[in-house]
């Protein structure tokens, strides 16, 4: 079937969790027919205008930009190019694919996905949209009408939709890497196989420096008694704060070698997939990863995202069973600590949040998702 799928457009932006699943797909394509043609198409100020070239794939912008709510002049003056940007965005759009003459659009999320989209299924080609949240963010609500399919993580999602009928459960792409050891090979290559559980904290960067605050009290109890291995990734902006605010507390890491802080976790793949318990938050990324490989997880939702969408994503894991969640309101380094506790303590509970996290993870999502892709190309 690789013979439908000569032109590609994927188009994607703003965040990490928005351009990745664009391409692990690409890559996959790639594998099922080489001669295949991709463009990127996204926003002059993301993130996707280093990530794409980087993975090797010929990108083009569109202007497009957020709205704000406030009424505050400089918002006022951003609202004002965001609308101007409206109104070129569409001709942008139907100008490259005048050029470009894709077989699919496939929007990954974020705003720059929004002209694309609209343009080519006007233009009567067929389109797809992947949604990685819970809950369908506005670009996803807007493209809903014009989309053919919606792709989602979980099925819990379907409910958020209009035209369910229209709704694919496919989960979100995962790199290969994550999968590329055993638990007890990636233990052993960390050098934290002595049967102690191996906590694994992060938070992005989003409000990280109140929770590196909280992790630097969470390491100072540890560090007591050590019953854990812990490896917490600080940030590039947060590394030396925590670093002296340990030391403000007395422990010396040099000291508590089972106890490792990061400026940055680079090997993500193999500290994830030794992890007996991560503490992180919510982004849909993390949220994919987590539960691909089934790992238990204590979740504080950044409060600083659109929607509240972390906190949504947190809370079907916690209904299934996966994740315990604390706000960021409510978490202190305490009752991290403690809630931490009481689940590496109990055998069975743990056991219990790695299948209910299983239980909602697809391994094979890029397949699921080129397979819909290729039905609507049909």
């Amino acid at each position: 079937m690789g013979h439908l799928l000569k032109r590609v457009i994927f188009t994607c932006g703003g965040t990490a969790g928005h351009v990745n699943p664009a391409i692990a797909l690409a890559q996959l394509m790639h594998e099922k027919d080489p001669q295949t043609q991709f463009l990127f198409v996204g926003a002059e100020r993301g993130l996707e205008k280093d990530l794409v070239p980087k993975a090797g794939y010929a990108f083009q912008t569109v202007h497009i930009s957020s709205f704000h709510r406030s009424l505050r002049l400089r918002e006022i003056r951003h609202n004002l190019i965001s609308l101007g940007n409206l109104v070129r965005a569409p001709h942008e759009a139907r100008a490259i694919l005048k050029d470009f003459v894709p077989d699919v659009v496939i929007g990954t999320g974020g705003y720059a996905s929004f002209p694309m989209v609209k343009a080519a299924a006007q233009a009567g080609i067929p389109t797809a949209v992947h949604e990685s949240n819970m809950i369908p963010g506005l670009t996803t609500q807007m493209l809903e009408p014009y989309a053919d399919r919606i792709m989602v993580g979980f099925e819990a999602c379907r409910q958020h939709y209009r035209h369910p009928e229209k709704v694919v459960v496919t989960g979100t792409p995962v790199r290969e890497d994550f999968f590329s050891f055993t638990k007890d090979q990636a233990k052993k290559a960390l050098g934290v196989d002595d049967g102690r559980p191996l906590i694994v904290s992060f938070w992005g960067s989003l409000g990280a420096s109140g929770m590196n605050r909280q992790m630097a009290d969470f390491l100072a109890i540890e560090a007591a008694k050590e019953p854990f291995h812990h490896i917490h990734g600080a940030g590039q902006s947060g590394y030396a704060a925590l670093m002296a605010q340990l030391e403000e507390k007395g422990v010396d890491l040099k000291a508590h070698p089972s106890l490792q802080v990061r400026e940055y976790i680079y090997d993500m793949a193999r500290v994830l997939r030794a992890a007996d318990l991560v503490i992180c938050r919510a982004g849909a990324s993390t949220i994919s990863e987590l539960t691909a490989l089934g790992v238990a997880a204590l979740m504080v939702p950044s409060p600083y995202v659109t929607n509240n969408h972390q906190e949504k994503n947190a809370r079907v894991l916690e209904s299934a069973g996966g994740a315990v969640v604390v706000t960021e309101a409510e978490s202190s380094g305490q009752i991290l600590y403690q809630a931490a506790c009481s689940i590496l303590h109990d055998g069975a509970r743990r056991q219990s949040m790695e299948e209910a996290m299983r239980s909602l993870g697809i391994r094979d999502a890029t397949q699921r998702i080129y397979r819909t892709v290729e039905d609507i190309v049909k």
